[in-house]
């Protein structure tokens, strides 16, 4: 090997080993779910657990099923619940992010359809770090009942 063909490969080996660390986070999604809707109902809710290798922020999301698709939160103002969309939701490094009814969620607006029990929405979402890398994630969630709740929680975890 001439010391030309060395320092290349050495210089490759270096590059990819840095690709790897700078390659920016890997999203996982669980448990994901979209509240199934009446004739006529235009909106709807998609909740989820977000978990990410390095801190991150959920920036935006897209769907088929819907013309308009934003992040929302819900929180008390002055005694009263509202919702409100905000520019994007931190996903910090190692800990799960909850979209859940009555916080925050991915809200499914203008449907182009009635959403059924048993159906699934495809839904894109879009991620953002800190220096500028994107990452998109295409989730199936799961139709559930218009009257479902969030899964029960086991009262003895803390």
């Amino acid at each position: 090997m001439t010391p030309r063909n060395a320092t290349l490969r050495f210089t490759v080996a270096i590059a990819l080993a840095l690709g790897a660390t700078v390659a920016g986070a890997e999203v996982t999604v669980a448990d994901a779910w979209v509240r199934g809707t009446v004739a006529g109902q235009k909106a709807t809710g998609a909740f989820m657990q977000l978990k990410s290798s390095a801190d991150t922020a959920l920036v935006s999301a897209a769907s088929p099923v819907a013309a308009v698709v934003e992040i929302h939160e819900m929180k008390m103002d002055a005694g009263v619940m509202k919702m409100s969309a905000v520019k994007s939701l931190a996903v910090p490094a190692g800990k799960t992010t909850e979209l859940k009814p009555g916080g925050y969620h991915v809200m499914l607006m203008e449907l182009r359809q009635p959403l059924k029990e048993g159906e699934t929405v495809p839904v894109t979402l879009n991620f953002e770090d800190k220096a500028g890398r994107k990452q998109s994630v295409e989730v199936k969630a799961a139709v559930k009942a218009l009257t479902a709740a969030p899964p029960a929680k086991d009262p003895h975890k803390h």
